[in-house]
Parts: C-alpha cells; structure tokens; sequence
C-alpha cells in the first residue's frame, strides 16, 4: 500500500509541475504553426529536449549505479511512467480537438461555395 502511494505522489508531481505544463505549452506552440504537416522534431523546442536527455541520463544512471533500491527505481518509475502516459494521452486529445475543429470549418467553408 506504501508504494502504490508513494507512486500516486510521484505521479501527481510529475503531472502538475511537469507534463501537465508541457502538453499545455505544447499544444499551443504546435496548433501556432501556420503549416497543416510538421517535422515530428518539431513538437519540442530545445528545452524540452534538454530536460528529456537529463532525465533520461539520471535515470539511467541512477539505475546502472546500484545507488538507489529496486523498490525505489520502480515506485518512481510507476509514478513516472503513469504521468508520461496521461500527457501522451492529453496531447493527442488536444491535437485530435483542433484537427476535427479545422476539419468542420473548412467542411463549412466548402458547403458555403456550392
């Protein structure tokens, strides 16, 4: 029961401080774009790629180091995982709500020639 707690916490962190913001500020910068098609480069600036190569590198240096316990690797990678997992999840909610937004619009905009 500790552990499924303790990983809820790491889950709630990660999703309000981090990811939360990141599909917010994402979206935005993405649906910005004037082009309909995008490099999937694209979908992160160069701090967000920044802070994914470190905490990859700490997390797998951290796991290779033997410095942390097994029941602390997979606590904070549960809680970990399950955040990435809903921002993925939001993120393509978010992005599939203004492809079917832009797709009624310009359904309208057609319909209104004939």
């Amino acid at each position: 029961m500790l552990n499924f707690i303790l990983s809820v916490l790491v889950f709630a962190v990660f999703q309000i401080f981090v990811f939360g913001k990141l599909v917010k500020k994402h979206t935005a910068r993405i649906h910005s774009y004037v082009e309909e098609r995008h490099f999937f480069l694209k979908f992160f600036d160069g701090k967000a790629f920044a802070i994914m190569a470190v905490m990859m590198s700490g997390g797998i240096g951290l796991r290779v180091s033997g410095l942390a316990p097994e029941r602390f690797i997979a606590v904070f990678y549960t809680g970990l995982g399950a955040s990435l997992l809903l921002a993925g999840l939001l993120f393509g909610r978010n992005f599939g709500k203004a492809v079917l937004a832009d797709a009624r619009v310009q359904n309208k905009t057609e319909h209104k020639g004939e």
